[in-house]
């Protein structure tokens, strides 16, 4: 319910329609962000990210990759070199960085929970993409406070 109370019938909820067209487009943001981040580790790790490593490290077929490397590159996140592999623009690795960045603070607050450390890195992959900026900042808030609390 949050602070705004229950709906009323009054207000503008949106129609189922609207609601699965938002689930999709979250969905589909959540694939880039994971392929950003996958682009920036393998850059960091190897110097450049191939599709074939792409596609491995991801877990699906060549095609698919390629598809969200094409995707990347429409949306101005990455661009491909010939005959060298795929490299994040500025914005790519600005997204990269949030998206680690995001999944670090949902892991360190699972930890804190006392999620084990194993769950807490699985279950954080699905969360972080669908965790709002203010309950990140909530996170990080409780994740301050909890530190300066412990002794040590």
């Amino acid at each position: 319910m949050g602070s705004m109370g229950r709906q009323t019938l009054s207000q503008e909820a949106p129609s189922a329609p609207e609601r699965f067209s938002q689930a999709r487009a979250a969905q589909a943001m959540a694939v880039l962000e994971d392929y950003a981040e996958m682009i920036d580790d393998l850059i960091e790790e190897l110097g450049e990210a191939r599709v074939t490593d792409i596609a491995e490290r991801m877990g699906v077929t060549h095609p698919t990759a390629t598809k969200a490397v094409a995707r990347l590159k429409r949306e101005g996140l990455a661009v491909s070199r010939p005959y060298r592999g795929v490299f994040l623009t500025e914005a790519g690795s600005t997204l990269a960085a949030r998206v680690r960045a995001r999944h670090r603070t949902v892991v360190d607050l699972l930890l804190a929970v006392g999620v084990p450390a194993e769950t807490a890195e699985l279950d954080a992959e699905g969360l972080e993409h669908h965790v709002s900026d203010t309950t990140l900042r909530a996170f990080e808030a409780y994740l301050a406070r909890a530190a300066r609390n412990v002794p040590g």
